[in-house]
């Protein structure tokens, strides 16, 4: 997908809330080998290598655009390659921390992925990932429901993204069943305090509403674009706007 890091980055504070959980659950300790997949930019990589001194991290991303902002954030500490997470795990390297901050739902079957994610872990090391939870958040579901109505289902050809998030009971039986020596897995609401419905479309413009737009052109993905800022305002017509934003996390050992 083509990523857009100004848009992404418009609700820096927002997106980072999870980040900063995630990094909580991290046992901190020095010289070990850290990779985060999909890193995005690389600012939040830079964090996670600055909470852990001494240790070697590498920031992976499949999008070029993004990755154009990593520079700033790379030292001898950090470097960063773009790759997908599937060709990572083809690699076949180990380390002692897995990391990964919103980036996994957009990989495809997560039964068969996350074995393959924990495979990458050495003896003794961890597992922590957040995700968005895509099968319960309301502007997935808005969006997921307006691919299936004329004309967008036809220039669309009958597409819609079929979220690969899992509920947290399946997340936590496919740690066990690989290997977890102890583990949490919990859902978290984070709640966004937006300025109306529009907002709530600039949020979603920079993440699920990407894989839609790509594929239509013209008077189409513009109509398309409308008929979804209007189904948000309508369904959040107060300002400002609240909305609960529910998150996956999971850290695991092994």
């Amino acid at each position: 997908m083509a990523w857009n890091p100004d848009i992404y980055n418009k609700f820096k504070s927002e997106r980072f809330a999870p980040f900063y959980d995630c990094l909580n659950l991290v046992a901190i300790r020095p010289g070990i080998d850290v990779i985060d997949l999909g890193c995005g930019t690389g600012e939040l990589t830079r964090k996670l290598a600055d909470a852990l001194p001494g240790s070697k991290v590498l920031g992976i991303d499949s999008s070029q655009e993004m990755l154009n902002d990593s520079k700033a954030f790379a030292n001898e500490q950090v470097q960063f390659k773009l790759r997908g997470i599937e060709e990572q795990i083809n690699l076949d390297e180990k380390w002692d921390l897995v990391f990964s901050n919103a980036a996994i739902q957009w990989v495809y079957n997560h039964e068969e992925l996350m074995p393959e994610i924990i495979s990458m872990i050495k003896p003794g090391g961890q597992l922590v990932i957040q995700l968005p939870n895509q099968n319960q958040n309301l502007s997935n579901l808005i969006l997921d429901d307006l691919a299936t109505q004329e004309p967008f289902c036809t220039a669309l050809q009958n597409w819609t993204r079929n979220s690969p998030v899992l509920d947290i009971e399946r997340y936590a039986q496919i740690l066990f069943e690989n290997g977890s020596k102890q583990m949490s897995v919990f859902e978290k609401i984070y709640p966004l305090v937006l300025k109306d419905g529009d907002a709530l479309f600039d949020w979603v413009s920079g993440t699920a509403l990407i894989p839609y737009t790509e594929r239509l052109s013209g008077d189409t993905k513009e109509q398309f674009n409308t008929a979804y800022k209007e189904r948000l305002k309508s369904r959040f017509p107060k300002s400002p706007a609240f909305y609960p934003f529910k998150r996956i996390i999971m850290e695991a050992k092994f």
